[in-house]
């Protein structure tokens, strides 16, 4: 069995794809038992050029194509199909951090902890580095996760979490931000979570929640009144975009 899973969801993600694949044969050099890794590519599809770039990868465990009801019904698939002990999902666009990163987190997993999470480097689509999220945006970033962290929205990027996979419950398919409800159930279920002290990813700018931004607002308030309840999410809610305004104007909008 596997280590670690990595799981990428794609579509018509020939223009991105390759960066990511990059990012994880830089990462798998340094690893020596290479069967700790399983990589996985669910893709919804595609019309372009991605199963022909993603075939040319040697490392890749299995491509699935099929169609899906997007991205979280394929990220479901992605679960089901893991055979690792651990699951990350990094999609297409998204980076392993640097070289020593798979080596780093498979050697953390001696911990044996349930939820492993990290800072993520935000980046453009030219490569270009933002800033760290929690320094690009208001969402700091605790020493100690817990569940209750996420009662003011998304605590910790979901390329920057890694779970394990008998504690990690499906995605709500229908709910643009399904990835905080994903990451909130995980914690639940969390006997030890640990920070690691190396970043895990680059983020690219300008994903699925942001292309769908009201949506995911409103799927964000579902999600927080099903784990915190109406009152105090309304409650939070306005200390969300009182926080997002002033963070805004102080630094420029960051969404």
């Amino acid at each position: 069995m596997p280590l670690l899973t990595i799981i990428t969801i794609t579509y018509n993600a020939e223009k991105f794809l390759p960066r990511t694949l990059r990012s994880v044969e830089r990462a798998l050099a340094g690893v020596m038992d290479k069967s700790q890794l399983e990589y996985l590519i669910i893709d919804g599809k595609s019309k372009d050029n991605t199963l022909h770039i993603a075939s040319q990868y040697e490392f890749v465990s299995r491509i699935i194509s099929e169609p899906d009801r997007g991205l979280y019904d394929a990220m479901n698939k992605g679960l089901k199909l893991a055979a690792g002990k651990y699951i990350w999902f990094l999609n297409a666009g998204d980076e392993i951090y640097n070289q020593d990163v798979l080596v780093s987190l498979l050697q953390s997993f001696t911990n044996d902890a349930d939820v492993y999470y990290s800072d993520a480097m935000f980046v453009r689509e030219s490569g270009d580095e933002v800033g760290l999220r929690s320094k690009f945006t208001p969402h700091k970033l605790p020493a100690h996760l817990k569940w209750q962290d996420f009662a003011y929205g998304m605590k910790v990027c979901h390329q920057a979490f890694v779970a394990k996979k008998d504690i990690a419950p499906h995605y709500d398919a229908e709910n643009f931000s399904a990835d905080i409800d994903w990451e909130i159930n995980c914690l639940k279920r969390s006997d030890k979570t640990i920070l690691l002290d190396f970043i895990l990813c680059k983020y690219l700018l300008g994903g699925t929640s942001v292309q769908n931004h009201r949506r995911s607002l409103l799927d964000r308030f579902t999600v927080l009144k099903k784990h915190f309840g109406l009152f105090p999410a309304l409650i939070n809610h306005i200390f969300i975009f009182w926080r997002g305004f002033w963070f805004a104007r102080k630094n420029g909008k960051y969404w």
